[in-house]
């Protein structure tokens, strides 16, 4: 019995914070609903790219509208959901600077843990809305050959693509330790990452395309699961490659996971 409430109780502290801040961000109404108007105002200009783009073209990189569309939905879910729980890491050189990363580590909590749970971006539910709808569209709208598989590849494409966004904030905020100030170089592969991840892989050239897929692995958020769910020939992306994804998350996670250890062994203090 002990055991089995040992868990819940361990995660009450998280969910106390998390609670809180919630509460907090919806004190003022006004300012958190303009909050949400804000970010489904980024969603609909990113869609607005997809569609702009293939208003003049039919396909591009091998994919027409609908096709692109599910990669844009896919990539944009699994960011929007990486970016409410984790994506205020990128603050951790504002902590650093000031000294308030000095106060987590006298709590009896693990430092990663606090630092994830001490913001909860609601606001970005805008821009999640934006991309489930487009999911919602393009699923309804391709030619699929639906299957308990596909079912399947679809739910482990989101969860694997947002643990491999969180992952990139992950390793980012390890990088901060030594960077400090380094928060624009650490953006390029996070929201750098983000953006490549909406793109059809073969629009990049050969040396683009293996970076993205095998050094930061954000083919496998949309791109590659996308090909496999449509049934899509590309050459390089064979569809069990899709199966790959939480396995590119794992990698991922292990990646950042070394960052951040190695990070915070690094910091000595704000020396206040």
């Amino acid at each position: 019995m002990r055991t089995r409430s040992a868990l819940p109780e361990r995660l009450r502290p998280y969910r106390v914070l998390l609670a809180s801040r919630a509460r907090a961000q919806m004190q003022y109404r006004a300012s958190f609903v303009t909050d949400i108007l804000g970010t489904v105002g980024v969603g609909l200009a990113e869609f607005a790219e997809v569609w702009v783009i293939f208003h003049n073209v039919k396909v591009l990189g091998g994919l027409d509208f609908t096709a692109a569309l599910l990669v844009f939905a896919l990539s944009n879910v699994s960011f929007a959901l990486a970016d409410m729980f984790v994506g205020h890491l990128d603050q951790l050189p504002r902590y650093i600077r000031a000294g308030q990363v000095d106060a987590f580590y006298v709590r009896p909590l693990p430092l990663l843990a606090q630092l994830m749970t001490s913001d909860l971006s609601l606001r970005r539910v805008g821009r999640l809305s934006v991309a489930l709808v487009a999911l919602v569209v393009a699923l309804a709208g391709a030619h699929i050959a639906w299957s308990a598989a596909t079912l399947v590849l679809v739910a482990l494409t989101v969860l694997s693509g947002t643990a491999i966004f969180s992952a990139l904030f992950t390793t980012a905020g390890g990088l901060q330790f030594y960077l400090v100030d380094g928060a624009e170089l650490t953006n390029s592969f996070t929201y750098g990452g983000s953006y490549a991840a909406q793109q059809s892989q073969q629009v990049f050239p050969g040396p683009l395309r293996i970076f993205w897929t095998f050094v930061v692995p954000t083919a496998f958020v949309a791109y590659i699961p996308a090909v496999a769910i449509l049934d899509l020939p590309d050459p390089l992306a064979p569809h069990w490659l899709a199966w790959c994804t939480p396995i590119a998350a794992l990698l991922a996670w292990g990646i950042a996971g070394l960052c951040w250890r190695l990070g915070t062994r690094h910091y000595q203090g704000a020396g206040g």
